[in-house]
């Protein structure tokens, strides 16, 4: 049996990444978490970090302002994960670093930068301020394909936690009690994956040849769903049925104007992300291509959760 790849995890403590780290250990690679000396006082990052080495991840510390420490913690693993938060563009921009560390050390057979979302490269069109996120993620792919850094892009569509039990709706995570606002007619469908088969999966591709240099797409087939589908299996779970205001395109990206710009660039994202998935169907109006690759149909064995089974513990 070949010998699992070591596996090195930046952005390990996040909503992703700890669940990186617990698939790459479930799966029997020896892992690495990188502890960045900027944790200072944040004292649940800190218990996440410790309770991952509990688990047998292996802290390595080092900063990505540190160059040649982070090209020696590099250097201790065949595959780089990155998981750092998409939410902040200073993150996305961070991950250069990374690709420099790689770039010098060598030795790296794997890297899968932070994206788990919507392809940038299917949203050149997409609108503003949420473009500015698909163009870092674009410029950093650049980066490692001029590099000649070998790698795998992870589209992980909607991770459940924040697009189901809400029923699709912006700034909850919690489902409504009394009315749902459903855009359009509701019928675009999109695509919901429980976060830890997200983790799953991406630890699946890293020493697959299938998927190397490729986009590797999460489609499970049962969780491709339109909104009306998602408000639909909350009505069957919890009893109740909810009143629905439809509401246009026109008026949902009015509703930006409502955010002030300067305070709350990050729902402004929001608004424009979700115009795409919920009206445009960006996850789904598209085939997968020759040079991509699907991952149910690489991983059959991997049974993933339903978005039913999903949402029982929010009843």
């Amino acid at each position: 049996m070949d010998k699992k790849s070591r596996v090195l995890v930046v952005g390990g403590t996040g909503f992703i990444g700890r669940r990186i780290v617990r698939a790459s250990l479930a799966q029997g690679h020896p892992t690495l978490v990188l502890m960045r000396p900027e944790i200072g006082l944040d004292v649940d990052k800190l218990q996440m970090l410790l309770s991952l080495k509990k688990q047998g991840a292996r802290l390595v510390e080092a900063s990505l302002d540190d160059h040649a420490g982070l090209v020696a913690a590099v250097a201790q693993a065949d595959v780089v994960i990155s998981a750092m938060s998409g939410k902040h563009s200073h993150n996305l921009l961070l991950q250069h670093k990374l690709v420099e560390a790689i770039k010098e050390a060598g030795n790296v057979k794997r890297f899968i930068p932070s994206e788990f979302g919507m392809d940038p490269s299917r949203m050149v069109h997409a609108l503003e301020p949420g473009r500015i996120t698909f163009v870092e993620k674009m410029d950093l792919r650049r980066a490692i394909e001029e590099a000649n850094i070998p790698h795998t892009y992870i589209s992980a569509n909607c991770f459940a936690a924040k697009f189901c039990p809400n029923l699709c709706e912006l700034r909850t995570l919690l489902p409504p009690k009394e009315k749902v606002h459903v855009y359009g007619d509701g019928n675009v469908k999109a695509i919901f994956v429980d976060e830890d088969d997200v983790a799953t999966y991406t630890i699946k591709s890293i020493d697959d040849p299938r998927t190397l240099n490729k986009t590797i797409y999460l489609r499970p087939q049962e969780n491709i769903l339109s909104q009306n589908d998602v408000i639909e299996k909350w009505e069957n779970l919890s009893g109740k049925v909810l009143e629905k205001i439809h509401i246009t395109a026109d008026e949902f990206l009015a509703s930006m104007k409502d955010i002030h710009a300067g305070t709350d660039r990050i729902n402004q994202v929001g608004v424009t992300h979700f115009y795409h998935i919920f009206y445009e169907g960006c996850l789904t109006n598209f085939e997968i291509g020759e040079d991509e690759a699907e991952a149910t149909m690489l991983y059959p064995e991997v049974q993933y959760t339903c978005m039913d089974e999903y949402l029982k513990i929010y009843v």
